[in-house]
C-alpha cells in the first residue's frame, strides 16, 4: 500500500531535489559556462592593459603610463625591464626590484608580502620586449564587495528556494495535523461518553478505507465507536429487559409470602420474614436498575423548570433526620447562598437523597452530616452542594471509581451497610444530565464530602 506518509515525502523529496538541480544548473550556467571562463577572461583582461600601458608609455613617457594606469588604484601597475629592472609604476606599488618572472612567454603570477602580482609580457612596437606587473589588493581591501557579490550571486535563487520550502513545510503540516484535530476531538468526545462521535472520513487520496493511514485510522476508529455503541446499548436493553421481567415474579413471590404467612406452621414465620427481606431487596435493586437505565436513555432536557436547590434540600432533611436517628447522628443545613437552576425536581430529589442516605449510613454515630449550599465563582458562577459527613473516608485510588454502577470498595462493609452500588450511579447521571459535575474528597478532619455543581439560572441572591 502506497501510504499517505510516503507519498508526502516522496513528493517533498522530489521537489527539493527539482529546486536544487535548476537552481545550481542555472547559477552556474549563469556564472561560470564553461570551466576556463574565468582564467581566460582573467588574462585577457591583463594582456589587454599591459598593451595599453605600454602604449601610453611609449607615446608620452611614465607621465602617460601613470596616467592610463591610475584607474587601477588601490591595486597599481608597473612597467619592467624583462630583467627585472624598474621602468615606470603608480604611487601604491610595493618595491619590485629584481622581479623577474618564471615563465616570461605568458602570464605569471605570485605572491609577494600580502599582495598578488601578475606579470604579463608585453612587446613594443620596435620588438623590445617588457614586462607588465598589475598588483592585486590585500583581501581586506575586497570584503565589502565580496560579500555584495555572493548576495548577487545568490539572489534570487536562494530566496525563491526558502519561499518554496517554506510553502511545501506549511502544506505538509496541515496535510498531517487537519486529520490528527479531527480524531482527537472525536476520541475526547468518546471518552466523555458521546458513543455516537465519528470522525469525519475526506477522501484525501482515494475513496477507499486504506487510501492513507491517516483515513485508515479515522474508519477503524469509527469502526471501534459503532461496536462500543452497539455493546452498550445491547447490555443497557439487557438489563432493562431484565429487570421489567423480574417485577413479574417478584410480585406473584409477594403474594405468594403473604399466603405463606397466614398458613405457616409454628417456626417457619422466621424463615418466611428472611424471604420476604431478601425479595424487598431484591424489588429495590430491580427499581434501581430501572431507573438507572431510563436516566442513562433520557437525553431530552426540555422539560427542565426552574428548581430551588434550597427547597429542594428543606424537603430532603426530615426524612434525613428520621433516618439519621437510627445510627444515630444528626443532619444539619447550611444554605450560604439562594441557589436556582434548570433541571427536574424528582431526578435531583433522588439523587440528592442518594447521596444523603449514604453519608449517614457510613458516617460515625453521635457525629453529624453536613449539607452545605454555595454558590462558585469559576468560568461562570455555579451551584455548588457538598454533602459531607464524619466517616472512615475512602482510599485515594477508588475516589474516581465510586460513582459506577455496581462498585464497592469491600464486601464486607456492603454486607454490615447494605446497598447494591447503583445509588451513587444514579446519582452521577442525574448530575450529568444537568449539565454538573459531582466528584468525591476525602475531608482533612476525616469522613468523606461529596460536591455537586450545576450551572445556575437565575441570579443569585445571597
Amino acid at each position: 500500500m502506497r501510504g499517505l506518509f510516503f507519498k508526502i515525502f516522496a513528493i517533498l523529496w522530489l521537489a527539493q531535489s527539482l529546486i536544487f538541480v535548476i537552481s545550481t544548473t542555472f547559477i552556474v550556467r549563469q556564472r561560470f559556462p564553461s570551466p576556463n571562463t574565468v582564467s581566460d577572461a582573467l588574462d585577457s583582461n591583463l594582456q589587454h592593459d599591459g598593451d595599453v600601458g605600454l602604449r601610453a608609455y611609449e607615446q608620452g613617457g611614465c607621465t602617460d603610463f601613470v596616467h592610463n594606469t591610475s584607474r587601477h588604484e588601490p591595486s597599481g601597475a608597473i612597467l619592467l625591464k624583462q630583467t627585472g629592472e624598474v621602468i615606470c609604476s603608480t604611487s601604491s606599488t610595493l618595491s619590485l626590484t629584481g622581479l623577474v618572472p618564471h615563465f616570461p612567454n605568458r602570464i605569471d603570477g605570485r605572491l609577494v608580502g600580502t599582495h598578488w602580482v601578475w606579470l604579463v609580457p608585453v612587446v613594443a612596437g620596435d620588438g623590445t620586449p617588457y614586462e607588465y606587473a598589475w598588483f592585486q589588493p590585500p583581501p581586506s581591501q575586497h570584503r565589502p564587495e565580496r560579500r555584495w557579490s555572493l548576495f548577487r550571486f545568490a539572489f534570487p535563487q536562494l530566496p525563491v528556494a526558502i519561499a518554496i520550502g517554506g510553502l511545501t513545510t506549511f502544506v505538509l503540516v496541515l496535510l498531517f495535523s487537519r486529520p490528527l484535530v479531527r480524531l482527537r476531538k472525536a476520541a475526547r468526545a468518546l471518552a466523555e461518553g458521546d458513543l455516537s462521535a465519528r470522525v469525519a472520513e475526506p477522501a484525501l487520496l482515494g475513496s477507499r478505507p486504506d487510501a492513507d493511514e491517516f483515513q485508515g485510522l479515522a474508519h477503524d476508529f469509527n469502526h471501534m465507536a459503532e461496536r462500543l455503541e452497539s455493546l452498550v446499548g445491547a447490555q443497557k436493553l439487557l438489563l432493562r429487559d431484565v429487570s421489567h421481567e423480574l417485577r413479574s415474579p417478584l410480585s406473584r413471590l409477594s403474594v405468594a409470602l403473604e399466603m405463606a404467612h397466614e398458613d405457616a406452621a409454628t417456626g417457619v414465620e422466621e424463615h418466611l420474614l428472611r424471604i420476604e427481606r431478601e425479595a424487598g431487596r431484591l424489588n429495590q435493586l430491580i427499581g434501581q436498575l430501572l431507573t438507572l437505565s431510563s436516566m442513562e436513555a433520557r437525553e431530552n432536557t426540555a422539560t427542565f423548570k426552574p428548581v430551588s436547590l434550597n427547597k429542594l434540600c428543606e424537603r430532603i432533611l426530615p426524612d434525613a433526620e428520621y433516618e439519621a436517628q437510627r445510627r444515630p447522628c444528626s443532619v444539619v443545613l447550611q444554605q450560604d447562598a439562594s441557589c436556582i437552576i434548570q433541571g427536574d425536581w424528582e431526578l435531583l430529589h433522588r439523587a440528592i437523597e442518594n447521596v444523603v442516605r449514604n453519608a449517614i449510613r457510613y458516617t460515625e454515630p453521635n457525629t453529624e452530616v453536613t449539607i452545605r449550599l454555595s454558590i462558585v465563582s469559576e468560568e461562570k458562577p455555579q451551584a455548588r452542594l457538598e454533602i459531607m459527613d464524619s466517616g472512615p473516608g475512602i482510599p485515594e485510588a477508588e475516589l474516581e471509581h465510586i460513582f459506577r454502577p455496581f462498585y464497592r470498595l469491600d464486601d464486607s462493609r456492603s454486607t454490615v451497610t447494605g446497598g447494591f452500588g447503583v445509588g451513587l450511579a444514579i446519582t452521577e447521571r442525574a448530575v450529568r444530565l444537568h449539565g454538573g459535575a459531582i466528584r468525591a474528597i476525602n475531608r482533612e478532619q476525616g469522613g468523606t464530602c461529596i460536591q455537586m455543581q450545576f450551572p445556575l439560572s437565575a441570579a443569585p441572591k445571597n
